[in-house]
């Protein structure tokens, strides 16, 4: 019988639910990939160098094989260079995301990135992304990332993009980046942009928040020592390191557009989210903060492989398609 048989599927469909972890709760994925993390981070050899960003900047990668429904320019900027990835067909051309990458202001751009604008292309329903790759400290302190940033947006308004066009999307440097890129904006007088993606973003370089010492223990990547990245870092150079151009939690929100705000619930780097958003609620800012239980730093570097990751993804894509005007 045809209600019989429709029964059974719904039967199994509750199974399936059943076995999604809740978002108070760790899935076994998430907690694999946490302690493989945690397990590597901690090796005597190589977890010192991946802290402190030094693995990063020495590691090398073949150029990042472009999925054949996409094409991918490069753009040559005076100081740095660009990436422009965008549909073959059906684009969106109602928006346009520029993505500033994390990597502590040391690392230079990686393929993970040209893979987090796919991802952004996908959830986005088709929104072009234009990747930077910026310079970074000890080479290039500040401001040269903001410059870049500044200069990124600019190439968009004069491709004929508007502000409120322009979704701005950065995780952990890249995240306090753009917050940092709208306060520059906003000081003068350019075009707003119409949101902001920040996922465990690092807002404040002086690691003065609360979570720095209550996740210590916890943070997997980088828990249980203070010659990390960010601790020993040289993007603020000889300027003040709680100027808001480098440090966002220190200067004003104001005036910023909704912010989706992702962050881990084990990560030192919590203080930085859950304080910007606090501030920025009190200074008139809608932004949605959601805290990923158990999760550890830019855990949607996972892509799709882990339950959390993929329903970050899924908000990220909701807050562009149609929630940044509902945001409260």
């Amino acid at each position: 019988m045809e209600w019989e048989k429709d029964k059974e599927k719904e039967k199994e469909k509750d199974k399936e639910k059943e076995k999604e972890p809740k978002e108070h709760e760790v899935s076994i994925r998430g907690r694999v990939i946490r302690d493989l993390m945690g397990h590597l981070t901690n090796d005597f050899t190589i977890g010192k160098k991946i802290k402190s960003g030094e693995l990063r900047k020495k590691l090398s990668e073949p150029p990042w094989k472009v999925p054949d429904c996409f094409t991918m320019t490069h753009i040559e900027m005076p100081d740095f260079t660009m990436k422009f990835l965008e549909l073959k067909e059906n684009t969106n051309t109602q928006q346009v995301i520029l993505q500033l990458h994390g990597g502590g202001y040391v690392g230079a751009v990686r393929n993970a990135y040209y893979v987090f604008a796919g991802l952004y292309n996908e959830v986005s329903n088709g929104c072009s992304v234009l990747t930077p790759d910026y310079r970074v400290a000890p080479e290039h302190p500040f401001p040269a990332a903001l410059e870049d940033a500044v200069a990124a947006y600019q190439w968009l308004l004069d491709q004929g993009w508007f502000g409120d066009q322009i979704i701005l999307a950065g995780d952990s440097a890249g995240g306090g980046l753009v917050m940092a890129l709208t306060m520059y904006l906003r000081d003068h007088r350019m075009p707003m942009p119409r949101g902001i993606v920040a996922m465990s973003p690092w807002t404040d370089v002086t690691a003065s928040g609360e979570s720095y010492d209550t996740n210590y223990e916890k943070d997997p990547l980088f828990g249980n020592t203070r010659e990390s990245i960010i601790y020993l870092n040289a993007y603020a150079g000889e300027h003040d390191p709680m100027d808001p151009y480098i440090s966002p939690l220190f200067g004003s929100f104001r005036q910023f557009p909704p912010m989706l705000i992702q962050v881990g619930s084990i990560e030192m780097l919590l203080s930085d989210s859950v304080s910007a958003a606090a501030k920025a609620r009190e200074q008139g800012v809608k932004v949605r903060l959601s805290i990923y239980e158990g999760m550890f730093h830019v855990f949607q570097m996972a892509y799709l492989a882990i339950p959390e990751s993929k329903r970050a993804w899924a908000e990220v894509g909701k807050f562009i398609r149609r929630g940044i005007d509902s945001v409260h």
